[in-house]
């Protein structure tokens, strides 16, 4: 698998929202016709998506605030990214 672009510019989908679901705990991506659980992880990552931010601002965003291999957290946040990439839930 090719490597995400440094500078791209990972955002939601057009009609898709974090959405905190406090009767489940927790948070939710919302989309037309659809609902994810979005775990804690993941939600660290997709608040950070706001198409302003690069996918390397992104990482070294995560591994300042958490303390943890920058290596890993690319990797891993890469192969979510391009997961909800392939359900369009998010854009790159």
């Amino acid at each position: 698998m090719i490597g995400l672009a440094p500078d791209a510019k990972p955002r939601l989908a057009r009609g898709v929202r974090l959405h905190e679901d406090k009767a489940r705990g927790g948070h939710v991506l919302l989309g037309p016709e659809r609902v994810l659980q979005a775990n804690g992880t993941a939600v660290e990552v997709l608040k950070l998506c706001d198409g302003e931010r690069s996918f390397d601002m992104i990482v070294d965003e995560l591994a300042n605030r958490f303390a943890t291999e920058r290596a890993r957290i690319a990797s891993d946040a890469e192969a979510m990214l391009r997961d909800l990439a392939a359900k369009r839930i998010v854009e790159l």
